[in-house]
């Protein structure tokens, strides 16, 4: 199948390109506007590789979208393309907008055009908002508390709408807290163990009890290839693995998995609007046939692991923007509570 990913310089999106490219037919065509999580060394191994070609450009530039897809027959879209991180989304709202509602409805547009067979909208957990008790199902309503979860909420909308107006082969997967390898370091993970590894305070927001349900990135990316693979068009599909565990859990157990000192750890005031609990039923999508493989525990192990083993890796994007970045959201709150400790 020759298949355009957008966004597949990211940390998913790049996953998932390994695991199509991993397949005997498979070409593959990555879009990706190289944005500050975008990262051409996350596929530095496939450069040469005969079915990969990458694009360096916008989901936003129709006349672009429409040349890739002329040229290069694309019978498949599956779009990771999206300003993902939250808090990057409360100060700066504009940016999600326009990837995450206007690209898609680029995308969308010229998939319809040339008629394409496939098209996958990969969302998030967060459109369906704080979820206090039980687990939400596809059906249930969407409530986006935050400017990121809303602008996904709305490109997940357009989608769907797609299949009822214009009956249009569209799909969208719901995945839950995704983490592995790559994963850019403002995110959860990621930013914890690579502060823990340079002896810096790991800020965690509030009390810590935020619950999460944490998918290792590759059970992620097979779920994704199902749903593309056999998933019913017009339908959502959530991928989680069903086993919730609150922040602090998560940050000690990354303290632990580098012998650190709980000591690193610093509560800082709670970002707005922070959903305490998100959860999914997956009962659908288990139905097509897919379960995770990876257990929390040894996932997070593996990638602690390569956080540990990939410094150049980290320490090049955190000696960049990410230095601005990180003092904006935490550096106030950091400092405030090293005052009242």
């Amino acid at each position: 199948m020759r298949i355009l990913v957008t966004g597949g310089a990211g940390f998913i999106g790049s996953h998932f390109i390994r695991h199509l490219l991993a397949g005997d037919d498979n070409q593959v065509v990555n879009l990706d506007a190289l944005r500050y999580s975008g990262n051409l060394d996350n596929l530095k191994d496939l450069e040469r590789h005969p079915r990969y070609r990458f694009v360096h450009g916008d989901i936003c530039d129709a006349a672009l979208v429409d040349k890739i897809l002329r040229e290069h027959q694309i019978e498949a879209i599956v779009n990771f393309a999206a300003e993902t991180h939250v808090d990057r989304s409360i100060v700066e709202p504009d940016g999600f907008v326009r990837t995450d509602v206007v690209g898609t409805t680029v995308l969308l547009e010229a998939a319809r055009a040339h008629g394409v067979q496939r098209f996958v909208q990969v969302s998030t957990d967060e459109v369906y908002g704080d979820v206090p008790t039980g687990r939400s199902a596809e059906s249930d309503p969407l409530a986006p508390r935050s400017p990121y979860a809303a602008s996904k909420a709305a490109g997940d909308l357009l989608t769907l709408s797609y299949f009822t107006t214009y009956c249009f082969p569209v799909l969208v997967t719901r995945g839950s807290n995704t983490f592995g390898p790559n994963q850019y370091p403002e995110k959860f993970i990621p930013l914890f163990v690579t502060n823990a590894l340079e002896d810096q305070p790991l800020p965690l927001y509030g009390d810590g009890l935020q619950v999460r349900d944490w998918l290792y990135v590759q059970d992620h990316c097979e779920g994704i290839a199902l749903v593309l693979r056999k998933g019913e068009p017009g339908q959502v599909y959530n991928l989680g693995v069903g086993q919730e565990r609150p922040n602090i859990e998560v940050a000690e157990a990354i303290l632990s998995l580098l012998g650190k000192s709980k000591s690193l750890l610093r509560h800082v005031t709670d970002r707005p609007g922070h959903d305490r609990r998100y959860a999914l039923n997956c009962k659908k999508i288990a139905i097509l046939g897919w379960t995770p493989r990876f257990p929390f525990g040894e996932a997070l192990k593996t990638t602690v692991g390569w956080y540990r083993e990939n410094a150049s890796w980290w320490r090049k994007i955190k000696s960049g923007e990410f230095r601005a970045y990180y003092e904006k959201m935490y550096g106030a709150r950091l400092r405030e509570g090293q005052r009242g400790r």
